[in-house]
């Protein structure tokens, strides 16, 4: 087991500055690997030495993922040469067919914006201009939702009527900002109608929270299936940081937040049986009006939410959401929103930023967890968790309240002078990882973890690094920190190969067999959230930038009485 507690959370500032230098030897390490053997192809093939450009579009995804990664760390040298790539892409042309407009947003477009956002070189937001511009045709004329992707070459559309969350409603932070740097009304327009189409969505089936598909002709959800994973993650994302973006005017996308945050508190957070560990699941439904039946998969994509969670509570009152305009109670009443109604009340006498909280650290507490239980202190891509008879959090949470209730006025008859004796919320607190071994048989250390593996890879993903960012920039406590500097140890040992990084085809076993891929994201993400975590300086305040999902930092900006004019006149 390479994780034994937490000897080092008092290291002294110096020691984490040198710890910020060693991830930025590791991007230097994977960034050159790129530059000698991909470049201006998409993505390092680290294992073979090789490139690809399969699956985003050939215009150098790695190089323009990683541009503000690069100003970040102060590496102008490699920036001046990424930015030749940025120069010769061809927005015309496209190694992908289709070529995907989400990864094309998030990856090209908030790459491109960010750099523009921290160096103020106006020829990156020509590029983004162009680039944008080029895939206008994606957009349905009618409800204003994108479809999944293009031919660039012939102006065809690609995809189905029926389109995934994430993918349709991810573009609000980049559209916006474009707009606001351009001051061209056509950027705004697309993701001011993507915005509409969510505000306005019968949500009676899904009590407010938008589910998984939608139709893109008719701009209304096609199912009932609901998550924070895979093909809906971003989307919730975008609705609270569109909200903060915007110095928090735009009302609805605070709306669309508070109800799909409720919604999962109440009935989306549930706990393993024995070690109580946290963990955020989806629904699955057969048909239209079938609410659906919990998985009890928890995927390493959902470990952002802890992030997201905290970030809420951080900026929100959530508290006092009168002090902002909003009224709780017709927040969740009439016919559009369900029983979301019934989920409030389940809630309406909690302090809110406190349980948000609560969710965040038990849940990041969790996603930690899932790294320092392997042998190689790297997390899998899917769990199936195990499951108890009545595992839904939030009735845990009141028990919990009302024991503490009754241990006070206990106390307090027979005049103990103790304190409360409450401990932490279930899910919530320090836990220590499982220990297993080599000799242990596969079921004992499913059942001494309580999860199973459904896919046991490590993908250099970003998220649960992201989380232990964000907490420990709003909280100020040093163990997430150190967790992350331990996932950093544990990257470096386990994926590295001499040009680069790789994925690992298996958590389980030590050394891991590596997987030929080096994703744009792990510099443009996992580095960059490492990176800031480790340097005593804040160089990304949070009450000044949001990051997109690409970890792409955007400034928090406020709309001209003249913009106001332009872009939200009918």
């Amino acid at each position: 087991m390479p994780f034994i507690g937490l000897p080092d959370q008092d290291a002294s500032p110096a020691v984490w500055e040198t710890r910020a230098e060693e991830v930025k030897k590791a991007f230097l390490h994977a960034y050159h690997g790129y530059e000698s053997y991909a470049a201006p192809f998409d993505e390092l093939m680290p294992v073979s030495n090789s490139k690809v450009s399969k699956y985003f579009n050939g215009w150098g995804v790695t190089a323009v993922d990683s541009l503000d990664t690069m100003l970040l760390m102060g590496l102008e040298d490699e920036y001046k040469r990424a930015l030749s790539i940025v120069n010769i892409a061809n927005f015309t042309r496209s190694t992908t067919i289709p070529l995907p407009y989400f990864e094309t947003i998030i990856r090209y477009l908030g790459g491109l914006l960010s750099a523009y956002a921290l160096s103020g070189d106006r020829t990156l937001i020509d590029r983004a201009d162009e680039l944008a511009t080029k895939l206008e045709i994606v957009f349905n004329e009618d409800t204003g939702l994108p479809y999944f992707g293009l031919n660039p070459s012939s102006n065809k559309i690609h995809g189905s009527n029926i389109g995934s969350l994430a993918e349709i409603a991810s573009l609000q932070l980049e559209y916006y900002y474009l707009a606001k740097v351009t001051g061209k009304k056509s950027h705004f327009k697309h993701a001011h109608d993507v915005m509409q189409a969510l505000y306005t969505a019968n949500l009676t089936l899904t009590g407010g929270m938008h589910p998984i598909e939608w139709n893109i002709t008719s701009g209304k959800p096609h199912n009932t299936q609901l998550s924070v994973g895979a093909r809906a993650d971003s989307a919730h994302e975008y609705l609270l940081k569109h909200y903060l973006m915007t110095s928090k005017e735009d009302k609805s996308s605070l709306e669309m937040y508070i109800r799909a945050s409720t919604h999962v508190i109440t009935d989306l957070l549930f706990l393993t049986p024995n070690r109580q560990l946290l963990y955020v699941t989806d629904t699955i439904s057969s048909t239209y009006d079938d609410y659906g039946d919990p998985s009890h998969v928890f995927e390493h994509l959902s470990c952002f939410l802890p992030g997201l969670l905290a970030l809420g509570a951080h900026t929100l009152p959530l508290d006092n959401l009168e002090s902002v305009g909003i009224d709780f109670h017709s927040l969740v009443g009439g016919d559009q929103y369900g029983f979301a109604s019934q989920n409030h009340e389940r809630l309406s006498k909690w302090n809110l930023k406190q349980l948000h909280m609560w969710a965040a650290e038990g849940l990041a507490q969790t996603c930690w967890l899932t790294y320092a239980d392997q042998p190689t202190g790297l997390g899998p891509d899917e769990m199936l968790m195990h499951r108890q008879s009545k595992p839904v959090w939030d009735p845990r949470i009141k028990d919990w309240v009302h024991r503490d209730i009754a241990l006070h006025w206990l106390d307090a008859m027979e005049g103990w002078k103790k304190s409360s004796s409450r401990g932490p919320p279930p899910g919530v607190g320090n836990k220590k990882p499982a220990v297993t071994s080599v000799w242990d048989k596969p079921n004992d250390r499913v059942r001494k973890r309580e999860y199973f593996f459904r896919k046991p890879s490590y993908l250099l993903r970003p998220e649960t690094v992201e989380s232990l960012y964000i907490l420990w920039r709003i909280t100020g406590d040093h163990k997430w920190r150190t967790r992350g500097w331990e996932i950093f140890k544990a990257i470096q040992r386990e994926t590295i190969t001499p040009t680069g990084f790789a994925s690992l085809k298996t958590v389980e076993m030590t050394p891991a067999p590596k997987i030929d891929s080096m994703p744009s994201y792990f510099l443009a993400e996992t580095l960059k959230y490492l990176y800031l975590m480790f340097k005593e300086e804040d160089l990304v305040p949070l009450d000044e930038y949001v990051f997109n999902t690409e970890a792409h930092p955007l400034p928090i900006f406020r709309w001209t009485e003249e913009e106001r004019a332009l872009f939200f006149q009918t």
